[in-house]
């Protein structure tokens, strides 16, 4: 059987425009059925304990298991919590920054991009990508090995003034390496989905992989054109990763794109 994952992002629980979207995602997932639901970071507005309550009890009371990174919004707004603990509310509720959903068919690592001395921006140090490389080299045989961090890598689909992940490039390469198959992301409330060798051509012997960025759920800014408001359905099994675009219409989730790709079981040469 396929194996499918829901993949959300940028809830901001708590932003002064907060629309409500609990009914149809909770439909979303009854109906799915996923074995876990990814959430890359940015799942409250302005880190605060109550809204990271909210956002935990939001998306723990779905069923299946949850996988969730912190994003640059998930970190304290105010002084000195910003810098003397910025973990702390996120891990009271998660556990970690840098969590694993293990499973015989998918392997999902979580890295932690949010910085807190940079406001948007974010980065991944050398240690960093090494616990990634060695959590995603304890994959099952044949598992989907997948990688969640908010900032995106890819460039926005539309206009954004957004930065993505600090050395992008350096950071594509090492998860490359590591085996990563599928990386997930979030940061600019806009969906790409993109085969990595449509953007990038590797050396001979190198691993492709696919990046998707999930449109945000949640909308702090609802005039703001170019900034969507959905999320990804990912179904995969031994042969194919297939990611399904839904955009929220106020009531329920509709789906308005999907694309296929073939997994890679040997090195491109």
């Amino acid at each position: 059987m396929p194996t499918r994952l829901i993949h959300v992002s940028d809830l901001h629980v708590g932003a002064p425009e907060e629309r409500p979207v609990e009914p149809a995602l909770r439909a979303l997932v009854a109906e799915v059925e996923p074995d876990a639901i990814l959430a890359t970071g940015d799942l409250t507005h302005r880190g605060r304990p109550a809204q990271h309550e909210r956002a935990a009890a939001l998306l723990q009371s779905f069923g299946p298991p949850v996988l969730a990174i912190p994003g640059n919004h998930d970190i304290p707004h105010a002084f000195p919590a910003r810098f003397t603990h910025p973990w702390r509310e996120f891990e009271q509720r998660w556990g970690t920054t840098e969590p694993v959903f293990r499973s015989d068919e998918v392997h999902v690592v979580g890295m932690n991009s949010a910085r807190p001395w940079r406001h948007q921006s974010g980065g991944l140090d050398a240690a960093a990508l090494e616990r990634a490389a060695a959590r995603l080299g304890e994959a099952p045989a044949g598992a989907l090995r997948v990688v969640c961090l908010h900032h995106h890598l890819t460039g926005a689909p539309w206009r954004s003034r957004k930065r993505p992940v600090s050395r992008r490039g350096h950071v594509l390469g090492a998860l490359v390496d590591a085996g990563a198959e599928l990386i997930l992301s979030g940061h600019i409330h806009q969906s790409g989905v993109s085969e990595r060798r449509e953007f990038e051509v590797g050396l001979p012997g190198e691993r492709s992989v696919t990046i998707a960025i999930a449109p945000g759920l949640g909308q702090p800014r609802p005039k703001r054109r170019g900034e969507a408001r959905g999320l990804h359905v990912i179904e995969t099994d031994t042969a194919e990763i297939s990611i399904e675009t839904l955009v929220f219409t106020g009531d329920e989730f509709v789906s308005i794109a999907s694309r296929r790709f073939p997994r890679r079981t040997r090195e491109l040469t």
